[in-house]
């Protein structure tokens, strides 16, 4: 039997959540590194884990591998969540890029001094821009992509509930969003994930913002 994933990363959300999501949906357990000083981060720097300096890193398959979208991509694959063709697959990267341009904006707000014209700018662009175009792919499907699950329905799941934690009741107006946002609840790994107890990260706080400045010893932003 292969070894479990190693997710090296901060005790929260942030870029590695969407990895523990893709891992999750596809049912493949994984062990976790917190990073809590700066001599952790240095280590990993000095050792040549981190080509580019930075995290989350991933060892799985014998490898360690950087940049969220290059993990995501090689999990997707690995695990079948991404497309059948070429075809497919852009179409798939094209709603997973838009997805992850939205949850990005959410990512930085603990890092904000001031985050209510974040906010505003958030919400904004999540019902005039982002959801519209998820609300018309699902009228037709019941997926996004291919009548299937693929790793962009799991982005878009993950973001649909970060958006509610901001912005309560903003999936009023698409319905078609809100019934996939059901239908996903009831696969039986993202059910277990969501209860208390699970590896799911809260919500960031002070705390974890902190650490993410301690360990990188500089501002965020």
């Amino acid at each position: 039997m292969s070894a479990k994933p190693v997710l090296t990363y901060f005790n929260g959300r942030g870029k590695m959540d969407s990895i523990r999501w893709l891992l999750t949906v596809a049912e493949v357990d994984y062990d976790e590194i917190f990073l809590t000083s700066r001599e952790q981060f240095v280590k990993l720097l000095d050792d040549g884990s981190l080509m580019f300096q930075q995290v989350p890193l991933v060892e799985i398959d014998g490898m360690k591998l950087i940049q969220t979208k290059a993990i995501l991509n090689y999990i997707a694959e690995k695990y079948n969540l991404h497309g059948k063709d070429i075809k497919e697959r852009v179409q798939i990267n094209m709603y997973s890029e838009g997805l992850i341009d939205l949850m990005e904006m959410i990512m930085i707000l603990p890092f904000i001094q001031d985050p209510k014209s974040q906010l505003e700018n958030i919400e904004k662009k999540a019902t005039e821009r982002y959801l519209p175009v998820f609300e018309k792919a699902l009228i037709e499907s019941v997926h996004l992509v291919g009548g299937r699950l693929t790793c962009a329905d799991v982005y878009l799941f993950e973001c649909t509930l970060m958006l509610e934690e901001k912005f309560a009741g903003i999936l009023a107006d698409f319905r078609g969003v809100k019934a996939f946002q059901g239908r996903m609840t009831q696969i039986p790994a993202v059910q277990r994930f969501l209860q208390p107890g699970s590896k799911r990260k809260p919500q960031p706080d002070e705390v974890y913002k902190q650490t993410v400045e301690l360990v990188l010893a500089r501002k965020v932003l």
